[in-house]
């Protein structure tokens, strides 16, 4: 509760200056209308070094723009950037809302987590989608869960609170990354009890309704929670569409925004070394 303190301490009027070190981008997709025609490879490597992104999670709809992203390995380097890709679960938007019990979604994923990307090994699955928690008893979910926990991957997933409880059920040694850390905004207290009661799962603040308040910083109940677990969130941009990217930038320098809000040291795990420890990153990039 140290920081807390310091926290409550600070004079109202004093403005934090915007964390200034390394973001590690958990949550970036390179989606086929993004990197056919919009956003060629150069232009989206561009906007991740101006916005001080050393390393992401890539998974795109279709894997194909993971895949472009892991092939540009000299381009990467140049910028110190690591790319950590995932096998997505999505061919094309259909997949969306069936994939749960779609057993040829399974076989290619064993098919892709087989042959690997050019930055070597797939980490992790996901994004996936339930847009109704029961379908996470769904056969093919229960299975890829059990997956990732069998072959230590990192699952990315879109779910409301009830869907967290179902998943890690089938899996409770999985490394589960909770996107927005609730769709639709569950209740801080909500959130808190799952962190307790499943210490594997980190939460993925992209999009998270009442995180911040009018001014860019953490509202009053995030920031209690974030400074009594800081060693469970990660930051992510969530390109799911061309606008995303077309503000990438912004959307990042408001979680810097925020971020300078908390003591040094805790806005340097949350923006970097929670989801470089994930991945056994290793180094303090500049």
């Amino acid at each position: 509760m140290r920081h807390l303190a310091i926290l409550l301490a600070l004079p109202l009027w004093v403005q934090a200056a915007a964390y200034s070190g390394p973001l590690f981008d958990t949550h970036l997709h390179y989606n086929e209308e993004a990197y056919t025609a919009a956003f060629p490879l150069a232009d989206v490597l561009a906007r991740m070094q101006r916005s001080g992104v050393r390393a992401i999670i890539a998974n795109s709809r279709p894997n194909d723009g993971t895949k472009s992203l892991t092939n540009a390995r000299d381009a990467s380097r140049a910028i110190g950037l690591t790319v950590v890709p995932f096998v997505r679960l999505y061919r094309n938007r259909a997949d969306y809302t069936n994939w749960f019990r779609d057993e040829s979604i399974y076989t290619m994923v064993e098919s892709e987590l087989a042959a690997g990307t050019a930055a070597g090994p797939y980490r992790g699955l996901g994004e996936f989608h339930l847009y109704d928690s029961r379908n996470a008893n769904g056969p093919v979910a229960r299975k890829l869960m059990q997956l990732a926990q069998a072959r230590n991957l990192a699952v990315l997933a879109h779910v409301d609170d009830d869907a967290i409880d179902l998943l890690m059920a089938h899996a409770p040694q999985a490394r589960l990354i909770w996107a927005h850390t609730g769709i639709g905004g569950a209740p801080v207290e909500r959130v808190r009890a799952l962190f307790k009661r499943h210490p594997r799962l980190m939460g993925e603040l992209s999009y998270r309704p009442g995180l911040t308040a009018a001014d860019g910083q953490l509202s009053s109940e995030w920031r209690a929670l974030i400074t009594e677990m800081p060693d469970r969130f990660l930051i992510g941009s969530d390109t799911w569409i061309n606008e995303r990217w077309s503000d990438y930038e912004n959307i990042m320098q408001a979680a810097r925004v925020w971020l300078g809000g908390l003591p040094p040291e805790m806005a340097r795990k949350i923006a970097w070394e929670n989801a470089a420890g994930l991945f056994g990153l290793t180094g303090k990039p500049d």
